[in-house]
């Protein structure tokens, strides 16, 4: 026997054996679990081979896209999420489908909803990062879990408490008066506002969490904006198994080298804040956030302590979900005012009520009820972010469904805040009044049905808090 047919007679069976696992992981296995979903009354569209409901969501998405948008309707589910909105008709308010042989299990009733994200059981976690996303928040609040998410929450909520956002009050007004002037200086030229809003809240965040100004920061901020490029472009991607280990695309080698740009900026701008600790002035480097994540670097208790790694993702997690957030809610506040003239009124009379042509403070903000209707509003039309995704690694109870383990669940805060059943027929028209009673009445004391206002409130829904 020559050594060709040796070579064949060896690798044959690995290829039989490979190409067996390969379809038990993408066939076999996806079609017993659609059985036991069925079984347990989850229903949902049909899975199918390799991509599962990819291809589906990515031609409805494409087609929504390209419907023309005739009129200023709030109603944007449909558009947004198409596949969620028909499968809900389809299926009802819980039901699975497939991103390739992983079945999602998507939780519209307001009751399950709770259950998820109070999860008193400790059964519903977040998934392990990876990819893009690992790339964007490495393993920081977003995308940590167990005990180092419950240390790095309470160094971040001590870094914005009442007292810390009061003192960072000044800060915004300075770099609002900033806007404000740019604004202008234009000469009743049109303005783009998304953008100034990009700058003006990339501006707040450099100054009041990292004390420097925009364009210390800048770096962060566009490297950051193209890896979220990056991940949403490859959003509905299927990693076929084993095929990163022998290929890698231009946008993942684009990717590495955006991550670790981002990486050596903030790791200069940690190592000057640490250069004060080396001279033996701890408390000098500052009460800022980044001031706040240096000083647990050098924790005498070491069950506080934390890596510089740590720093870094905490950081990129702060610089992106406060930057885009932010922006966003600025961004369609300022569209619903231009529309709807009579709440701008009324708005503008809160403010001038309350401060006149003092400079706003942190006392005086406070007292803002129309704001705040109107801020809660928004967020309940235009959320920032739309799903909240966790994972049962066990089997569980979920109301009357016995959720298989090993379970992907979607919490879609859109679906949610776009229900007739929840906010009345009205859902789809802007009415901040809704909120005048304080967001329990609102939501029917089910106030997991929205997210919560302000960029505390958004950071707590984007990490899960």
């Amino acid at each position: 026997m020559g050594p060709l047919a040796i070579l064949v007679c060896f690798s044959c069976p690995i290829l039989v054996l490979g190409l067996l696992a390969f379809l038990n992981k993408t066939l076999r296995k996806p079609i017993l679990r659609q059985r036991e979903f069925n079984a347990r009354g989850i229903r949902g569209p049909p899975y199918k081979f390799l991509f599962g409901n990819a291809r589906e969501i990515q031609k409805m998405k494409t087609a929504a896209a390209a419907k023309p948008m005739s009129n200023l309707s709030h109603e944007i589910r449909t558009r947004l999420e198409p596949h969620l909105a028909t499968w809900t008709e389809a299926y009802g308010k819980n039901f699975v489908f497939w991103m390739g042989p992983e079945p999602i299990l998507v939780v519209t009733e307001p009751e399950l909803v709770k259950v998820v994200g109070n999860n008193a059981e400790k059964v519903y976690q977040k998934l392990e990062a990876e990819g893009y996303i690992k790339k964007l928040f490495g393993d920081g609040l977003v995308t940590s879990r167990g005990e180092k998410w419950a240390k790095m929450r309470k160094l971040v909520n001590h870094a914005f408490q009442g007292d810390s956002l009061k003192s960072m009050v000044p800060a915004m007004v300075a770099s609002t008066e900033v806007m404000l002037q740019r604004w202008e200086d234009h000469g009743g030229e049109e303005i783009e506002v998304f953008e100034e809003f990009s700058l003006f809240t990339a501006e707040v965040i450099s100054r009041t969490a990292f004390g420097s100004s925009y364009f210390q920061g800048k770096l962060v901020f566009d490297g950051l904006a193209k890896l979220l490029q990056l991940a949403t472009k490859h959003a509905l991607n299927i990693q076929i198994p084993g095929l990163s280990k022998v290929y890698k695309p231009k946008d993942e080698i684009e990717a590495e080298k955006l991550e670790q740009q981002i990486r050596d900026v903030i790791i200069a701008m940690v190592t000057k804040r640490e250069e004060m600790v080396t001279n033996g002035d701890l408390d000098s480097c500052g009460s800022d956030f980044l001031g706040l994540l240096v000083k647990a670097r050098y924790e005498d208790d070491e069950s506080k302590r934390i890596s510089v790694d740590n720093v870094v993702d905490e950081c990129k997690t702060f610089y992106l979900a406060g930057h885009e957030t932010c922006d966003i809610l600025l961004t369609w506040a300022m569209l619903l005012l231009s529309i709807h003239t009579d709440w701008q009124e009324e708005a503008r009379k809160e403010v001038m009520t309350h401060f006149g042509n003092k400079t706003p403070d942190a006392d005086g903000i406070m007292k803002l009820k129309t704001m705040t209707m109107i801020i809660n509003e928004t967020l309940r039309l235009y959320p920032p972010a739309f799903e909240m995704m966790r994972k049962v690694d066990k089997e569980v109870q979920l109301g009357k469904f016995r959720v298989p383990a090993n379970t992907n669940i979607i919490i879609s805060y859109l679906s949610l805040h776009h229900d007739p059943k929840i906010w009345g027929e009205d859902v789809h028209h802007f009415k901040p009044d809704r909120f005048s009673q304080g967001l329990a009445k609102a939501t029917n004391n089910v106030q997991s049905v929205h997210i919560p206002f302000g960029v505390q409130g958004i950071l707590q829904a984007l990490c899960g808090w």
